[in-house]
């Protein structure tokens, strides 16, 4: 199978504002790839561009900073469409926008804070996911690699995340499911787990998060670029390879046991 230089490889972040899709697609604009960087805020988008050219004065020509709401079906489909129309083509798609909404028991989860869960982590992904199986799948070169953020808690639950980690469970099954689906297509469809990675949705882990047993403790965190290194590690597989999970965590945190 022909595989596209890296320099016309064409990438698209959802979530990419901030955190994990932030440093993500910072990585690939300086690895060569044309990157779409899509979120909600259009000037934290233009920043993660400026950092990524520091640098790499080629990283400008090849940034598209996109402002949607993947939980909008009509965002995410004309997304797709001008990607389609100006490359022809989409060689990945990391699925990394997410949500964690008020910690509560689940009789006490506004039901507000339960559709905005679904409606951004599990139907926003599905849409992306849909979008980009449809582009991969009758694209020349065929095929592509998508790739899910899932979460430590796709495996196991933190106290008073029912929204999220339904959601994240959810986002296994889709995993599976596509990955199955993609075999014909040579679309590989695989996940990453991330655990406690040092950014602003975990800065409270520091001062300390509730635990399983009722107490409050910190918790270790790591690096961003610890998960970074992992998620080049799968872009950078030949799509005849797949990793289908992999988790990366901080080595000290209360994940195998918790609870």
């Amino acid at each position: 199978m022909d595989t596209p230089t890296p320099s016309s490889r064409i990438a698209l972040v959802t979530g990419a504002s901030s955190g994990i899709g932030r440093a993500c697609a910072i990585a690939l604009l300086r690895e060569g790839w044309t990157v779409w960087l899509v979120g909600r805020r259009a000037e934290a988008l233009q920043e993660a561009i400026t950092q990524a050219a520091l640098g790499h004065p080629d990283v400008a020509a090849r940034a598209h900073p996109v402002v949607a709401d993947i939980g909008d079906p009509a965002a995410v489909e004309r997304t797709f469409a001008a990607v389609r129309a100006r490359h022809g083509r989409l060689d990945l798609l990391f699925n990394n926008a997410g949500v964690f909404t008020p910690a509560a028991t689940p009789d006490a989860t506004a039901l507000e804070h339960w559709h905005q869960s679904v409606q951004t982590n599990l139907n926003g992904a599905f849409y992306c996911l849909r979008a980009a199986f449809a582009l991969m799948r009758e694209q020349s070169p065929r095929g592509g690699r998508i790739i899910n953020n899932g979460s430590i808690s796709a495996h196991t639950p933190r106290p008073g995340s029912i929204p999220y980690t339904a959601t994240k469970h959810a986002i296994t099954g889709l995993t599976k499911a596509a990955a199955l689906d993609g075999r014909a297509f040579d679309i590989a469809v695989g996940q990453i787990d991330i655990g406690n990675v040092a950014s602003d949705m975990t800065e409270r882990m520091g001062a300390g998060v509730l635990q399983a047993d009722g107490s409050v403790r910190p918790e270790a965190r790591m690096d961003m670029d610890a998960v970074v290194q992992t998620f080049m590690a799968m872009v950078r597989l030949p799509l005849e390879a797949n990793v289908l999970f992999t988790t990366v965590m901080a080595t000290k945190m209360p994940f195998v046991g918790r609870g």
